[in-house]
Parts: C-alpha cells; structure tokens; sequence
C-alpha cells in the first residue's frame, strides 16, 4: 500500500495549535505523510495565547490548549516536515491524498481565509474528490472557495463549524480588556458560513461544547460528515475530527 500524503496550509501567524498539532500526531502515527503550506515556506507560528494564557485572565485554563494540545503541539513545531514547508504558490492537490485546514481566530489568520490561492486549490481537491477536512475558521476558508457553477464548495453539502454561542462566549468573556481578538470578523463563523449553504438547515451544531475529547474520550467530540468532506467545531473536537479523518483516508 503506497504512504498517503496529506497537506495542512497554515498562515504565518496565529493558527490554533491543538486544532493543528493533534491532527499532525494522529496522522503521522499512522505513517500518513504530512505537508505543511505557509505563504513564504518558512515556518509557522501559532497563537502565543493559546500555548502561554497570557491576557487571558482567570479563563485561562479555560481557553488555553489543553495539555494534549500542548504537547501535541511541542512535537509538532519539532519535526522536520513542520521547520521545512512549501509556499502555497507551490501547492498542487493532484499532489495529495487529502487536505486538512485548521482553525485559529487572531488577527493573523486572515491571511490565511482571505487568500485567493488557497481558495483555489480548496476548490481544486473538492473537484478531485480528495479527501478535505475543515474544523473551525478553517471551515470559513472552504465556505470562502468558490466552484466553477459559482456557488461554495460547501453548497449542497452538511457542515458544521465554530459555533455562534461559542464565538460569542469567549468574546463576551474577555473584550473588556481583549476587545476583538475572539471575533475574527464582524460577522459570526456560524452566519457566514451558514450563508454560503444551500439551506440553513445544512448547518449542524451538534450537542452542547462543553468538554475537549481525547484519545480516550473520542465522544466528546462533534464531527460531521459528507461525502468527501469533514467538518468540526473548536479544538475540543480535534481529536475525534482527526480520528474519522484518517479513517476516510485509509478506506
């Protein structure tokens, strides 16, 4: 059986670290190969705050990654595919067996949902049927990819993603002194790519988030599935979301 190849784009700055670093693990523990993208070829970044807490206040323990996040996320920034990516100019999907686009919601990650190459390469693996992941504000930069009939490629397919009351929980929780660094955009993750649906009733939330999962503890998590194409809502799905992943990878 020939070594699956699976790409993970990130922006140079502020992408999630669990959302990432767990999905990296599970997939290498597998012998899957991974290929990380950034917009130069140089090595990423995460969000500083979701490793140190800093600014975070007393919700810290909350909103931080979690220690499987965190050491996930060690190993990560420590291997050789992660120090050594390719630039996405250079990304081509017939390339790979799968693309996976993680989440992050500070400011640098706009970089990242506003490109127009990324885009474009989205919407070449979803016309290849390759196998895409999405979890968080990974799912707006596929809801953002428009297909040859004009519409997302997520049009017609079942989604979920951040959800609105998450979204505007930690932001309620920490704008006092955060002001708008849990909202992305003015606009929810939830409403936009709700919009890019054929019907709202695409969009599904799952049960109330309010635990992470774990290797040992898969059903805490909510992943939804279509076709060739999987969703997630917040790091606490990670786990789970990388799991069912690589299972479609390897069917």
């Amino acid at each position: 059986m020939s070594v699956k190849k699976v790409l993970i784009p990130l922006p140079g700055t502020d992408f999630d670290p669990t959302e990432s670093a767990v999905p990296w693990r599970i997939l290498t523990k597998a012998g899957v190969q991974v290929v990380f993208a950034t917009p130069d070829g140089k090595a990423a970044s995460c969000d500083p705050r979701m490793i140190s807490g800093k600014g975070l206040g007393p919700l810290a323990k909350v909103l931080v990654a979690d220690k499987n996040g965190q050491a996930a996320y060690r190993s990560m920034i420590a291997s050789a595919e992660f120090v050594n990516p390719i630039s996405w100019k250079d990304i081509k999907a017939e390339d790979y067996d799968g693309v996976l686009l993680p989440g992050g919601h500070a400011p640098g990650m706009k970089e990242y949902l506003e490109s127009k190459t990324l885009q474009s390469v989205i919407v070449n693996f979803f016309e290849m049927n390759k196998l895409v992941g999405a979890i968080c504000h990974g799912v707006v930069l596929a809801s953002r990819s428009v297909g040859s009939n004009g519409h997302s490629v997520l049009w017609g397919r079942v989604t979920t993603a951040l959800l609105k009351s998450q979204e505007l929980l930690a932001w309620s929780l920490t704008c006092l002194w955060l002001k708008d660094y849990y909202r992305t955009y003015p606009q929810t993750v939830e409403d936009e790519v709700t919009a890019s649906l054929r019907t709202p009733a695409d969009f599904q939330t799952g049960s109330m988030a309010l635990l992470r999962d774990s290797a040992e503890k898969l059903n805490r998590g909510f992943v939804v599935e279509d076709r060739n194409y999987l969703s997630a809502r917040w790091p606490g799905d990670a786990h789970l979301f990388a799991t069912k992943y690589l299972q479609k990878l390897l069917t």
